[in-house]
């Protein structure tokens, strides 16, 4: 009987251990859309970004053209965490944000969660979701 309890205990803690696995290694997609885009000149470029490379590089990135003032783009095989999302309109096309001497930005700009600080660059924590390794649509108005 004792060891009956032990394999059943060794096939229960192997059955918990795989389920969290396929649970931390979920992939799934998420979907990005503007829809208040002022010209359809130039391209969105946007980018997942982690806490950790906020503001740096993206982990993910892509660009995407802008039809009727309306661009959504679809990352695939994103996994588990948290995120948050930046993008901003590329108007004339030369793969920078473009800045103001006194350091405003010329090209709109939008944050996951739709809070833009008003007196500086976006925050990790107004721009931050948990992202579940299923499917996300993350609207972004600039």
């Amino acid at each position: 009987m004792r060891t009956l309890a032990v394999i059943f205990a060794f096939f229960i803690s192997g059955f918990v251990a795989n389920a969290q696995k396929t649970t931390k290694d979920a992939t799934g997609t998420i979907s990005i859309a503007l829809e208040n885009i002022t010209s359809d000149n130039g391209k969105i470029v946007y980018g997942i970004y982690t806490e950790d490379s906020f503001m740096k590089k993206p982990v993910f990135s892509k660009t995407a053209k802008i039809k009727d003032g309306k661009s959504v783009v679809t990352f695939t095989d994103i996994p588990t965490g948290e995120y948050a999302v930046i993008c901003y309109h590329d108007k004339n096309d030369n793969d920078k944000m473009d800045f103001e001497t006194n350091g405003m930005p010329q090209e709109d700009y939008g944050i996951s969660n739709n809070k833009l600080n008003p007196f500086g660059p976006p925050v990790w924590n107004d721009g931050k979701f948990s992202f579940d390794g299923s499917e996300k649509l993350v609207t972004i108005r600039l």
